[in-house]
């Protein structure tokens, strides 16, 4: 029975990503970021399920990925999707507005694409090369619940919107090293990134709904400035 217990932390974490998917679609961007938000505790808990009791299987590391890419990569896809129906279109491209929200889905691929590569990477067992799917579905909830007000602005339009998009698709595929908050110890030598970025998160809190977003741009500019400067 125990063997089960794991698998079914996973589909939980599939269905948290369904339910906001549907929350997306309709709008309900409190909905969607909690449901994200859950779904990233169950996939928190199912691996560490499986190690606890023993009982981790390829079938396990395969329906977590496809978990995962529900959870982290359609359900922010189709909450951008929504928020394309929204933004303002420059004149040019009124003509396409119809068709453009659609561009949404090309994270939910570069997503599963992250998705596979994590599985297939060696590299990748102490720590993250690319952004992490969970940190790119937090960031663009907690964005979009906090600045929509920006967003659908006249500061702001779809063709920012569509490159701002690009930009994390191509961070969750890059080969730049990021950061893993894995302490072997509490040393400051060993660990004092990790310090920095941990002290750097609490004036983030300050910004409300919009605090993950801020802390995933901290994290990922941190991690970019530890590779140049050799600190990790």
């Amino acid at each position: 029975m125990k063997r089960h217990i794991p698998n079914t932390i996973t589909c939980c974490n599939l269905i948290s990503g369904c339910i906001a998917t549907g929350c997306a679609f309709y709008g309900q961007y409190h909905y969607a970021v909690l449901m994200i938000i859950i779904g990233a505790v169950f996939d928190f808990f199912d691996g560490m399920t499986a190690r606890a009791l023993g009982v981790s299987s390829p079938i396990g590391k395969e329906l977590d990925s496809l978990a995962d890419v529900v959870t982290f990569g359609v359900a922010p896809s189709a909450i951008i999707f929504y928020l394309f129906h929204q933004v303002h279109y420059p004149e040019i491209l009124v003509p396409f507005r119809e068709y453009i929200p659609y561009t949404a889905f090309i994270m939910a691929a570069f997503s599963a694409l992250r998705l596979a590569k994590f599985n297939l990477d060696e590299r990748q067992t102490m720590g993250f090369i690319g952004l992490p799917t969970p940190a790119n579905a937090l960031f663009w909830g907690s964005l979009v619940l906090g600045q929509r007000a920006f967003l659908v602005s006249l500061k702001f339009n779809a063709v920012f919107l569509f490159l701002f998009m690009l930009l994390f698709c191509m961070l969750l595929v890059s080969e730049v090293p990021m950061l893993a908050l894995k302490f072997k110890d509490f040393s400051w030598e060993k660990n004092k990134v990790k310090y920095i970025f941990l002290l750097g998160c609490l004036p983030c809190f300050l910004l409300g709904a919009s605090c993950f977003a801020a802390i995933i741009v901290w994290y990922v500019a941190l991690s970019i400035i530890a590779t140049r400067l050799h600190l990790a």
